[in-house]
């Protein structure tokens, strides 16, 4: 069997980003690693879940051990560097953290756990971080050349598909459009969902991307590691407040971009992160 180590920015980034492939590699037998940049000192902490006097860095350590578990990790390492927050904002420069880091010592440090599993696969992120969220690019600079200095020889950029999102907007849109026609002269439904743009730069599009993995089986454990990340992810928000259907659609496929390979025109996706 082989072992895969998944590299993300923060707790949580692991169960929205690549946690049907960990479930799915820990299920075929594969050692499943995390390894987390930072511990997410400054996310916006959902009302009444922190104890009194607890830290929030304490309760993200918790919360991704516990989802590291329903996914079926066997190992958790967080490098210790500081959440440098949005971009533009003067915690990307605060001492320790991680966009500030030097790239060459963060690899080091990250090849040597590549090194010691002898890992077959990294994932990181793209090279805008999805979304362009510093940690989340600084992952991507630190894992790519980490993968370099171990020797790793499967390197995946997770993503998103930008035009299946757009797709299943275009979708909704049309959905609720034809509700509305149906029920002429009544209010919207309440349960309407909320369908909002997204960013020029937010995923990749589908042509730039060489894999698509199939990880509806394992939508439960995603979404019951979404559900550990209490601190982060409310009962409330988009995230588990969706049908199983809709969730399934958005979170059931896991997108990558493997490092030296090209999708020619017409070919299909690969659809395992061992391909």
């Amino acid at each position: 069997m082989s072992t895969v180590v998944c590299f993300h920015a923060h707790p949580d980034d692991e169960c929205i980003q690549t946690g049907g492939t960990m479930a799915l590699a820990a299920a075929e037998g594969h050692r499943v690693v995390l390894v987390v940049a930072t511990r997410g000192e400054h996310g916006e902490i959902v009302p009444d879940v922190l104890e009194e006097g607890e830290a929030l860095w304490q309760r993200r350590i918790a919360e991704t051990f516990d989802a590291a578990r329903i996914l079926g990790a066997q190992r958790v390492e967080f490098l210790g560097y500081v959440d440098s927050g949005m971009m533009g904002e003067p915690d990307n420069d605060a001492p320790y953290s991680f966009w500030s880091t030097d790239v060459e010592h963060a690899a080091h440090r990250l090849a040597a756990i590549l090194t010691e599993e002898s890992a077959d696969v990294l994932t990181a992120y793209d090279d805008h971080g999805g979304y362009g969220h510093p940690d989340h690019i600084q992952v991507h600079r630190v894992g790519l050349r980490a993968a370099e200095l171990a020797g790793t020889p499967i390197v995946l950029q997770a993503t998103m598909n930008r035009d299946h999102i757009l797709a299943g907007i275009a979708e909704a849109r049309a959905a609720a459009e034809a509700a509305r026609e149906l029920g002429e002269g009544s209010e919207p439904p309440a349960d309407e969902p909320d369908i909002g743009e997204i960013p020029d730069d937010f995923g990749e599009p589908e042509a730039h991307i060489t894999h698509a993995v199939d990880v509806r089986s394992f939508v439960r454990a995603k979404r019951g590691a979404m559900v550990a990340h209490a601190s982060q992810i409310a009962p409330d928000s988009w995230f588990l407040t969706m049908g199983e259907e809709q969730f399934e659609r958005a979170f059931g496929t896991e997108w990558f971009i493997r490092v030296g390979r090209r999708r020619g025109e017409g070919v299909p996706f690969a659809a395992s992160i061992w391909d």
